[in-house]
């Protein structure tokens, strides 16, 4: 099983990227079933519409930020979502004893993946790899 980071699901919503082609290829070798997101990746995408609805200079880019947000969720669909729950709250506590220095966000997402003992798909690999025990792996690079 595995969780899409925000990186590679921003890489996976954009069709134009050559990174995205990559992704898609390794994703297809897999049920769709395998693949989750955790509710701090929503968390994170939906705070960066907000920010830049907040910060529109006009309408129209309003407007745009508001289809952003209504694309997203209808992507959303496609995966099961990993809530930040009990244990994954006890582990993102004993992280934080054990010194591991990352974002929090990035630490939740971890907490998530240990939790659950899923991969997490990203290319944030210098960040996450200070996470003993995470299982981590960048499917937007060739392989």
């Amino acid at each position: 099983m595995f969780i899409l980071d925000t990186d590679h699901l921003i890489i996976a919503q954009r069709d134009s990227q050559p990174e995205a082609n990559r992704l898609r290829r390794r994703m297809k070798q897999h049920r769709e079933s395998d693949f989750h997101l955790t509710i701090i990746t929503i968390h994170e995408q939906l705070l960066g519409a907000q920010k830049n609805i907040s910060q529109s200079k006009s309408p129209n880019s309003v407007v745009q930020g508001y289809r952003l947000i209504e694309s997203a969720i209808i992507y959303y669909n496609d995966f099961k979502i990993r809530p930040f729950d009990e244990p994954a709250s006890l582990q993102f506590q004993r992280l934080r004893k054990q010194g591991v220095r990352i974002g929090t966000m990035d630490l939740r997402i971890a907490s998530i993946a240990l939790s659950h003992n899923y991969t997490l798909l990203t290319r944030n690999t210098i960040d996450f790899g200070r996470v003993h025990d995470l299982r981590i792996e960048d499917w937007t690079t060739e392989l």
